[in-house]
């Protein structure tokens, strides 16, 4: 009994004790004058979101893997020129990163009277897997690992990476970086948000042999500052 007086009577001294601390200091510091409101909130969730499977600055490669089941949720078909018929409804983007890669297409053409072509844009798992296996086959398993992705570790499962090719160059070689098309894409990409995703001299941080003709998405804020930058997206992310 006498215990729980003696408990009560220090409970009611301490509360006593935090009621005058809090008269001393300013309200500001108890109490937050303002909550963050829903937009604040909402802008948080964004930002948190970029990074995420279905985020534009979601980083894939060797390291960073996918899930085979992962399928982006806003594909569409960008309305540009293929090279082949019959591939105008095959081949997939994210819904903002096809709305770009139309205004690009449409800039080439109206800037530099210059034709560009989507040639492959979203790919499954097991499409990727296909494409490996096919690759490895020709060439050997450890060259093949250095221009083709392991399903699991490809920018274009993501829905935010298009190969492009030209009238000029209708292979996906490296020699696109070297035709008029291929130095426009790569000096004006960023205008639009994407980024040439594989640059030669970044072979070791990538991973990846040279690809000229590999576009990556990122937003124009960020493939504007990766273009200033110049550095590989591993670094900036």
């Amino acid at each position: 009994m006498r215990k729980k007086i003696l408990m009560t009577i220090c409970l009611l001294f301490f509360i006593t004790a935090l009621s005058a601390l809090a008269e001393e200091l300013p309200e500001d510091l108890i109490f937050p004058q303002e909550t963050a409101g829903p937009n604040e909130h909402k802008q948080t969730n964004q930002k948190a979101d970029l990074l995420s499977n279905e985020g534009i600055l979601h980083l894939v490669n060797r390291d960073f893997k996918i899930t085979k089941d992962y399928v982006p949720a806003d594909l569409v078909v960008p309305k540009v020129p293929t090279r082949k018929k019959g591939m105008e409804n095959k081949i997939l983007l994210r819904l903002e990163a096809a709305a770009a890669l139309e205004e690009m297409f449409d800039a080439a053409k109206r800037e530099a009277k210059f034709t560009l072509y989507a040639t492959s844009g979203y790919r499954s798992f097991g499409i990727q897997q296909i494409l490996f296996n096919g690759r490895a086959q020709e060439i050997g398993r450890e060259t093949a690992n250095k221009t083709v992705a392991l399903p699991g570790t490809s920018e274009h499962q993501l829905g935010l990476a298009m190969d492009v090719q030209a009238p000029s160059m209708l292979n996906l070689n490296r020699s696109f970086g070297d035709t008029d098309e291929g130095k426009w894409v790569a000096q004006n990409a960023h205008r639009f948000g994407f980024i040439i995703r594989y640059k030669r001299e970044w072979t070791d941080i990538t991973g990846y042999a040279y690809e000229p003709w590999h576009l990556r998405y990122l937003g124009l804020a960020h493939a504007r500052a990766l273009f200033k930058l110049n550095i590989p997206y591993e670094h900036y992310h």
